[in-house]
């Protein structure tokens, strides 16, 4: 079968990683892309078109994950927020304690389903082949 036909590979990696940390009992992060289209999170805590988002299950509140998007509800400078992020945004899934986890590659089937978005005022930036650029 060609790879291209096949399910993307990240909601299953993320998955796995995502309980890995868990099960370890570290804190996961997430790096998001929010200029792809379906990204739900507060812009005022957008910086460079990314935002990191802490989603460990005592940080957020009626997480849901699907291989389309994750979803949950957390607060933001005590505001409560729903958040929603769709696979294709996420760029990497991290422990916050070692930084230990692993950035996605881009994969053909969220090219033509999840185009970035353009801002208002300027052109989105191409993305960079590294998705730790902001882990530190």
């Amino acid at each position: 079968m060609d790879p291209n036909q096949m399910t993307p590979r990240r909601p299953y990696l993320f998955r796995a990683f995502y309980d890995w940390i868990l099960d370890n009992d570290l804190t996961p992060y997430i790096v998001v892309n929010t200029t792809i289209y379906g990204v739900l999170v507060p812009p005022e805590f957008v910086q460079n078109n990314q935002i990191i988002l802490n989603i460990a299950p005592q940080s957020v509140g009626q997480y849901s994950a699907s291989n389309q998007q994750i979803e949950f509800n957390a607060r933001f400078s005590g505001v409560p927020q729903h958040i929603v992020v769709p696979m294709a945004a996420i760029e990497a899934i991290y422990a916050r304690e070692n930084n230990m986890g692993i950035g996605f590659e881009d994969e053909p089937q969220y090219r033509t389903a999840s185009e970035p978005i353009e801002s208002k005022s300027t052109k989105t930036e191409s993305k960079s082949g590294n998705p730790f650029r902001v882990v530190k």
